[in-house]
């Protein structure tokens, strides 16, 4: 189990401006991906990631204050991605069936999951909790992705569901099955897929019934 760091923590020391320090930035944390998902939380060394990174350490510490900081830098692209994968409903131009959106988002989250399953082990079960600056943005527009197909599958006069509360419920769910079949290296099952699809179409079928 992580350990939780208190608050004060600071991702980074400063934000990169010029398009050479993004560049920068992305580089180290690239490379710090790569050493977190070789060596793990207890060998993660900011030295070994500047070396990584062809980067002086002087460089790194200018963005980074710690190893903490850039697994953190670390945990938020992966965040990131995930709302990349995660379907839209309203910037959707043509007609999709729920489906289909429920297809698309157990791919996703397969395909983002089933890359460097290692790291996504370590970033949940070794790198500390720390205090996550954007960790709120992020859960809103997360959930609020989940809370649009779960309306889309209700009957437009429903006035008693919690959308939110089903859709938070729904996003620990699948998640819960993602991170556990990762886990046991069955995320590219597919009768996990299958399992997923029918687990989630029940779920909101008993969600129009009510």
């Amino acid at each position: 189990m992580a350990t939780r760091i208190p608050t004060g923590h600071r991702v980074m020391r400063k934000s990169p401006k010029q398009q050479r320090s993004q560049v920068t930035v992305e580089i180290i944390v690239e490379a710090g991906a790569r050493v977190l998902a070789h060596k793990g939380w207890a060998n993660f060394t900011t030295n070994e990631v500047a070396r990584t990174a062809g980067v002086s350490i002087g460089s790194l510490y200018q963005y980074f204050p710690n190893n903490l900081a850039i697994a953190e830098a670390i945990r938020k692209r992966h965040l990131d991605e995930i709302l990349r994968v995660l379907p839209d409903i309203k910037e959707q131009e043509e007609p999709v069936s729920l489906e289909q959106h429920i297809g698309q988002l157990i791919d996703g989250l397969i395909a983002l999951h089933s890359t460097n399953q290692n790291l996504h082990r370590i970033l949940i079960h070794e790198v500390p909790l720390a205090p996550r600056e954007f960790y709120d943005t992020f859960e809103r527009e997360y959930h609020r992705r989940y809370e649009v197909i779960i309306r889309a599958a209700a009957p437009s006069n429903d006035t008693k569901t919690d959308y939110l509360v089903v859709a938070r419920i729904l996003a620990d769910a699948l998640e819960g099955i993602i991170h556990s079949a990762s886990r046991r290296n069955e995320l590219m099952s597919p009768i996990i897929k299958k399992e997923m699809m029918k687990m989630i179409m029940s779920y909101l079928s008993l969600q129009e019934s009510h």
